[in-house]
């Protein structure tokens, strides 16, 4: 291995190890508590270390926000290719979705800034984009199968994400005093109905 090729190994070493002490700090103490002073002192490294790596605390939190996109994107693909339906792939979707946003809560909150602001100076992520395309597909293969206005797959791509976005968001920020199982029965008819009026 050439000194060029160590010292690039290394250099993503620090980096990884960044990402992995700011997503402790974060699942731990939460995204308003993070500082660079903070990761410094878990990786044992200076301040100026970590700004080496990254700008400020919002471009580390950008790329975590990115690598739970990357996890949800994963898992959805996953649980939708073993189903042997659309209406069966958009239940499996929205199943992942929600399974996600509850086991991984830090990255969800981060991802889609619930309860906080919007990390990544405003850029779109193409992650992001690639969630929508996936219902989109989804959806315009129920309304291709139902025979129904295939011009309404954008806004009915649009509805659909909405109502289960929110809806999750919602029990993200208050699930302690709403009991699960009234959240999925809420969420399967959700789906249902969405479903029926494709």
């Amino acid at each position: 291995m050439s000194v060029a090729e160590r010292k690039l190994r290394e250099k993503e070493l620090v980096r990884k190890k960044i990402i992995d002490a700011a997503l402790q700090l974060v699942k731990s103490e939460g995204w308003e508590a993070l500082s660079i002073r903070k990761i410094a002192d878990a990786i044992e490294y200076s301040a100026p270390v970590i700004y080496d790596h990254f700008a400020n605390k919002e471009a580390i939190l950008f790329e975590i926000s990115q690598d739970g996109f990357k996890l949800l994107l994963s898992n959805i693909h996953k649980a939708i290719s073993k189903k042997a339906s659309p209406k069966e792939e958009l239940k499996a979707f929205v199943e992942t979705y929600w399974k996600f946003a509850l086991k991984n809560r830090s990255y969800f909150k981060l991802m889609f800034g619930v309860g906080m602001p919007c990390c990544g100076e405003g850029k779109m992520k193409t992650e992001f984009g690639a969630l929508q395309d996936i219902i989109y597909e989804i959806i315009k293969k129920i309304i291709i199968e139902k025979k129904t206005n295939i011009e309404s797959a954008c806004y009915k791509t649009h509805a659909f994400w909405s109502a289960i976005h929110g809806f999750t968001s919602i029990m993200i920020a208050r699930s302690a005093d709403v009991p699960q199982t009234m959240n999925v029965s809420v969420l399967d008819q959700m789906v249902v109905n969405i479903i029926e009026n494709l």
